[in-house]
């Protein structure tokens, strides 16, 4: 999102503050400690691609396709092999603990060679581990890559997305369900999903309000809840639990991505009383060819030199003043106001920011 208006800054601070405000149910600021992914990692083949393989350099991809084949009972010799339809691909995914045998689970395929493409191709049956090595799926499946890349002769080529990672939805299989992490019988714990002291201790009061004494805040991150023992009972506990609202705390911060020129500012920002002069200062170098002929008959030789050209140009310096504890608004609306670009806004707020008139922590991307 990018700061070109005042009022743009405004509507989104002021729409996080309301939506603060509102409250916030506890599942939509925190997670159980049973509520976890174990990510998924084989590696495989995609065959059927037009020509965009990977190439003869690529010695793993031709070492995969000779051991393939040698297992279906085809020998064959790996110096012999010249496909290009072939492709080595690292294949990810992430299961949950509530899956289950038979479920399925979405993929996503990387080219680990000198592949063009993997547009059109279909993935071979990988086994997709854990990191303790267990499979606990198998993929296989057309891929979708969402453009296409089309190359002619004479380096001529039309790439429309990126084509050299691909997923299948729902290509793969589940073979075994993770373990279960070890529970404490009735009693569970919430991680934050932004740990904030304020934010646990408001939660903690939230639900010590509504249910009692059954709930304490271990530290910044941690919220430990007693329930029933009951499985049914403790289910239907969790569900009036997690909904629970909750009036979270966010710490002022100010985000800024320099590559794009985006800004985003939360709206406990404020600004400290300091005086701003901004002004811009041009400077353009221009040089242009200066070719000097010896006279016709004589032993002399042409001369090449480039005559330089210097124009400095400076706008007269904006001065604005922020008064104590301005918002976020007024900064936005003044710098705005001074016809600052979102480039102009990085830089003053870096120097606010070192000035230690920025009271909000600045975070760059």
């Amino acid at each position: 999102m990018r700061i070109l208006s005042g009022a743009l800054v405004v509507s989104l601070a002021c729409g996080l503050c309301s939506q603060a405000k509102a409250g916030t149910r506890l599942k939509d600021i925190s997670s159980l400690s049973t509520e976890y992914s174990v990510p998924l990692v084989g590696y495989g083949l995609v065959v059927g691609l037009d020509g965009t393989g990977d190439g003869k350099n690529t010695q793993f991809t031709i070492r995969s396709l000779v051991n393939m084949l040698q297992r279906m009972g085809v020998t064959v010799n790996a110096d012999d092999v010249k496909v290009k339809n072939v492709a080595a691909v690292m294949v990810t995914a992430s299961i949950d603990p509530l899956a289950h045998p038979g479920g399925r689970l979405d993929v996503t395929v990387s080219s680990v060679g000198d592949a063009k493409s993997l547009q059109g191709g279909v993935l071979l049956l990988t086994p997709l581990s854990g990191p303790d090595g267990v499979a606990y799926a198998v993929a296989q499946g057309p891929i979708t890559i969402g453009g296409f890349n089309i190359q002619a002769s004479g380096g001529n080529a039309v790439q429309n997305n990126y084509s050299l990672v691909g997923r299948i939805p729902g290509g793969a299989l589940v073979q075994e369900a993770p373990p279960d992490l070890p529970t404490v019988i009735g009693l569970v714990t919430f991680t934050l999903n932004d740990p904030d002291i304020t934010t646990a201790s408001r939660a903690t009061q939230a639900i010590n309000e509504r249910y009692g004494d059954i709930a304490s805040a271990v530290d910044a991150a941690t919220i430990t809840v007693t329930v029933p023992e009951d499985r049914t009972q403790a289910m239907a506990f969790m569900a009036r639990l997690e909904s629970v609202e909750v009036d979270p705390d966010t710490q002022a911060r100010v985000v800024v991505n320099e590559r794009t020129g985006t800004i985003v500012a939360g709206g406990q920002v404020s600004v400290a009383p300091v005086a701003l002069a901004h002004g811009a200062l041009t400077v353009q170098v221009s040089s242009s060819p200066v070719i000097s002929q010896p006279l016709p008959f004589s032993e002399g030789e042409t001369t090449y030199r480039d005559l330089t050209d210097i124009a400095v140009q400076e706008e007269a310096a904006k001065v604005v003043a922020f008064e104590e504890a301005a918002s976020v608004a007024e900064v936005a609306a003044a710098l705005n106001a001074i016809g600052a670009t979102p480039r102009d806004i990085i830089a003053i707020l870096q120097a606010i920011h070192r000035a230690g008139a920025l009271r909000a922590e600045l975070v760059i991307m």
